[in-house]
């Protein structure tokens, strides 16, 4: 039982003054996580993102430990990480570190609640790191519908603040209106930081008496004002207004048609015991016979469907509870919308006559049983962030269960909200492309373009009256996915450590393990159908990228009940081949298996499916290519791997236009020739398990591969000096930008133990001294990454900024000072501190893997690269054992010394031209020169000739 494994132990502090409840399991890392109820619904008027900004703050050094960044310089030198959030009635914050410095590292965290330093002189530095998340957050969609919403409440409500803040609020407006930021911090801290609002979960190993004790000596002198906690639980019904129950059209930064109808109800987390909405969602998300998607999907209307509440602080709060259903709509299905939204009501209409069923209540209820009593264990960060928020929400019998089990059918409370979802209380939000130059609003905080109407008179007076039912909708039937079989397998062969190749013929082989570890009546299988048809050309690959999508959508009703009986499927379009993926309860796993691989035995593709299809997948990749981060990696692999294909190709091929004829010949293609490679893991014996790959190959056909097939690229040598590519981004006004140095390593110098020992050294060294790009340049998302770009290994740094702030080649100039930085440091580090940054990787490499998916995880990049190394966790610990210092900075020196391979990729924002139009031609790269910081760098105009001129490394796959 999942309860008594994880030890848990509830106290409370009857005798303190500073009462808050905390919460301890056991696992063989360690976290904690503090949850404050008082979040961004607390801000004053007058200072919007104030509760956000002190998340940041309060992380700024404390008067014990001073040091402003020495908690995260703490955990990143013993294998640890941390993180925070402000919701609208909550603020969380969360680490975890390796568990023999636990006890430090809780005190150290423990003092922000007790005495912050938050350095004045840090005020703009975080300021502009709050700024940065807020336009980041800018391009997305969701975010800008949330706030578009948000603006829609009563004026004063909470719900209608700018919970973000950014530069505007927390810096320009308060100067020009004397008013001292710091010392409202200070007073916001003092009056909301307080003991008894907040909430503790800690796990461990250690014992639970030692995990009290420890809490108690630490946390007991966070202070209590014993002040009220907010209570916004009397300024119900936000949106009852006049700007509810409208049309409103929005103008979506990516190209996609959607409609989202939305009802504003009472608060409903009282009623968590029952879970009203999350029945009612399950209903109107289902995707099987009869259901709202289903008809969509026969009227090619509708990709995609998702109902419900995400009990978010957004969605769910003290002052109302939002209802949404959201569909991704086709181009047809946009024309039609107002058709959709009909499609809705009527569902929602037979719910209501027919009443909650006890049926599907206790189907659901089930279900959710079986997948908590069975569940595997999360990362200890996760697991203990969402339970000191269940703290806050539910009695302490229920802090492990409130959010996830169905305690006791109740029609009553049921029938209730199931009443509010009328028409008549609906406001529908569409959002289109179509839309732009149409919408003359714009939202107040993330410029939104948006227009607000009256719902049409004809639908109107249809939906007041008594509209009539329609007859193909109905309830779902009775699942026969649900697994009702748990019982676990004795092992028909030798138990072994790592999988072992059990089948093995000319089309195919089977690699097997069977779990006697987490001991779980659920298992995974995975195979990798791989083909030489795929990356013969870019219009290839987009029939590949079809094929897939359409096979999703034909098994997307069949299918769904297994879904929902927590048996989860994924087809991916892999770069060489099409990846199955299964996992769940094994009980009725190879039904799902056996499904999948029938319907691609059996594919076939509609005309209006087709079209539909490759409509939508050109929005795809119009959609990828306008991200900064997407477009980076899709010149930067380009560049370096030879052959391959970019999106932008991709993107060219679909506008060039293609047939359901040749849809239908590729796929003929593909599944004439293959070599199927699978894994099988957890409760399966052997022979079971040699039955899928038997499956697969009875039920395909296929014909051995007549010549072999890689599955990675040959890369190119890159020249031993300094190149630069600067592209325009894709995204008209996006002020995000992107920089990324990559080193290639030459390859017959790579060892294993140097790139990976690399990968952890970086992580904690770029932290902790890269402070001070974060001081000169506020430079928000930085990371440092260890590259196998198809088995040649390299090292770079990544830099997403703004660049209003600053543009590309001084980011760079900065990234390149601290590597000089960081050699001169790495170069005088003792021997001692050597020593500790090695035994601190090897202990987060022995760590256990928390749930059976970590072990197979690991095990399928072994098999789907075929290097087949399964103990390379082992090898990689034995080598890092062997490092020396000397030999890890003459590495490091010699990959950036002359002659280094040194490969920069930036990508611009576009600046805003005379063109009316947001979406810019995504067709085709635009080269940008470099600015006089890299006058004597290399650039990249034309990738082609570059990469043409250049020699190719072998295949190569890290065996050893």
């Amino acid at each position: 039982n999942f309860l008594h494994l994880m030890a848990l132990l509830h106290v409370t502090f009857s005798k303190s003054q500073n009462e808050y409840p905390f919460l301890i399991s056991v696992h063989c890392n360690s976290a904690a996580a503090l949850c404050i109820g008082v979040g961004s619904f607390s801000d004053p008027n007058d200072l919007p993102g104030l509760a956000h900004f002190l998340e940041h703050m309060v992380f700024m050094g404390s008067e014990k430990y001073p040091s402003e960044n020495g908690f995260d310089a703490f955990l990143k030198k013993h294998g640890g990480s941390d993180n925070a959030s402000t919701d609208c009635e909550r603020t969380i914050f969360q680490f975890d570190v390796q568990r023999k410095r636990f006890k430090e590292a809780l005190d150290r965290w423990a003092q922000f609640f007790i005495c912050p330093l938050m350095i004045e002189d840090a005020i703009d530095r975080e300021v502009e790191a709050v700024d940065s998340e807020y336009q980041l957050a800018k391009p997305s969609d969701s975010h800008r519908k949330e706030m578009l919403f948000g603006s829609l409440a009563k004026p004063n409500h909470p719900m209608s603040k700018f919970c973000w803040g950014n530069a505007q609020t927390l810096k320009t407006e308060p100067k020009e209106k004397n008013i001292n930021v710091y010392k409202r911090l200070r007073e916001f801290w003092k009056r909301y930081y307080s003991a008894h609002y907040m909430t503790l979960a800690v796990q461990s190993k250690e014992s639970l008496d030692t995990l009290e004790e420890w809490v108690r000596e630490i946390f007991s002198q966070v202070p209590n004002n014993g002040k009220p906690k907010p209570d916004f639980s009397d300024q119900l019904s936000p949106f009852e207004t006049p700007a509810f129950n409208k049309l409103y059209r929005m103008v979506p930064v990516r190209k996609v048609h959607a409609l989202t109808i939305t009802w504003a109800l009472p608060p409903q987390e009282k009623h968590y015991r029952v879970k009203p909405l999350h029945y009612i969602a399950w209903l109107i998300g289902h995707e099987g016979t009869g259901s709202i998607l289903s008809m969509l999907r026969r009227k090619c209307w509708a990709l995609a469907l998702f109902g419900g509440n995400s009990e978010t602080g957004f969605d769910q709060n003290t002052t109302y509870s939002i209802f949404s259903i959201s569909i991704t709509l086709t181009d047809e299905g946009f024309q039609n919308f107002y058709e959709v939204a009909h499609l809705v009501f009527q569902y929602l209409k037979m719910l209501q006559t027919l009443g909650p069923q006890q049926r599907i209540y206790e189907e659901i209820q089930k279900i959710e049983a079986n997948e908590f009593h069975y569940q595997e264990q999360t990362d200890p960060i996760e697991y203990v962030e969402d339970i000191c928020e269940n703290m806050q929400l539910f009695p302490k019998e229920d802090f492990l269960t409130g959010d996830q089990l169905m305690f006791e059918f109740k029609p009553e409370v049921i029938s209730v909200a199931l009443k509010l979802l009328t028409p008549e209380k609906a406001n529908l939000l569409l959002l289109s492309p179509e839309h732009e130059g149409q919408c003359p609003l714009r939202e107040k905080w993330f410029g939104t373009q948006y227009s607000v109407e009256d719902i049409q008179q004809h639908w109107r007076e249809l939906w007041a009256g008594d509209f009539d039912l329609n007859p193909s909708l109905h309830l779902p039937a009775e699942n026969k996915f649900i697994a009702t079989d748990f019982t676990l397998k004795t092992s028909d062969c030798p138990d072994t450590e790592y999988p072992v190749r059990i089948m093995n013929n000319d089309r195919g082989c089977l690699w097997y393990k069977k779990d006697n570890k987490f001991k779980i009546p659920k298992a995974y299988v995975r195979f990798h159908l791989i083909s030489p048809v795929i990356q013969k050309s870019p219009k290839n690959l987009v029939l590949f990228d079809l094929f897939v999508n359409i096979l999703v959508h034909n098994l997307a009703e069949p299918a769904y009940e297994a879904d929902v009986a927590q048996l989860e499927y994924k087809l991916v379009a892999g770069e060489h081949g099409l990846v199955i993926k299964v996992k769940g309860f094994n009980h009725k796993l190879p039904l799902l298996f056996n499904l999948i691989v029938d319907y691609l035995a059996d594919f076939s593709a509609a005309p209006d499916v087709f079209s539909m299809f490759a409509e939508q997948l050109k929005k795809t990749y119009f959609n990828i290519l306008i991200k900064p981060e997407k477009l980076g990696k899709d010149v930067r692999l380009l560049i370096l791997e030879h052959s391959r294909w970019s999106t932008i190709q991709k993107y060219q091929a679909v506008l060039d236009g293609l047939s359901v004829d040749e849809l239908m010949e590729f796929v003929s293609s593909f599944k004439s020739e293959l070599y199927a490679e699978g894994l099988v893991q957890g409760n399966f014996t052997s022979t079971e398990s040699m039955g899928f790959l038997q499956y697969v190959t009875d039920k395909l056909q296929f014909k051995k591969l007549s010549v072999e097939v890689p599955v990675l690229f040959r890369v190119v040598e890159l020249p031993q000096k300094h190149h630069l590519c600067k592209v325009k981004s894709l995204n008209k006004g996006d002020a995000n930008s992107e920089v990324t140095v990559y080193y290639q390593v030459k390859l017959f110098c790579v060892f294993l133990h140097g790139w990976h020992y690399i990968n952890r050294f970086f992580f904690f060294f770029f932290f902790f001294y890269s402070c001070f790009i974060i001081v000169a340049a506020v430079l928000y998302h930085v990371y440092p990454t260890c590259r196998n770009t198809s088995g040649v290994l390299g090292f770079s740094v990544t830099v997403e900024t703004q660049a209003t702030k600053f543009n590309t080649e001084l980011v760079e100039t900065k990234i390149e000072e601290f590597l000089v930085s960081f050699g001169e440091k790495m170069n005088s580090l003792s021997d001692e501190a050597f020593k500790t940054q090695v035994t601190a990787l090897v202990k987060l490499k022995g760590c256990e893997d928390t749930h059976l998916g970590e072990e197979v995880d690991r095990n399928w990049t072994e098999v789907v690269t075929q290097q087949f190394v399964f103990d390379r966790l082992s090898r990689e610990i034995d080598a890092l054992k062997l490092m020396t210092k000397a030999e890890l900075v003459n590495w490091f020196m010699g990959h950036r010394g002359e002659g280094n391979r040194k490969l920069s990729v930036h990508v611009q924002e576009e600046e805003e031209g005379s063109k009316m139009s947001l979406y810019g031609e995504v067709s085709k790269l635009t080269f940008l020169p470099a600015s006089t910081l890299l006058a004597s760098v290399t650039t990249i105009t034309d990738i082609q000739a570059f990469t043409s001129t250049l020699n190719l490394y072998p295949y190569h796959k890290i065996l050893k």
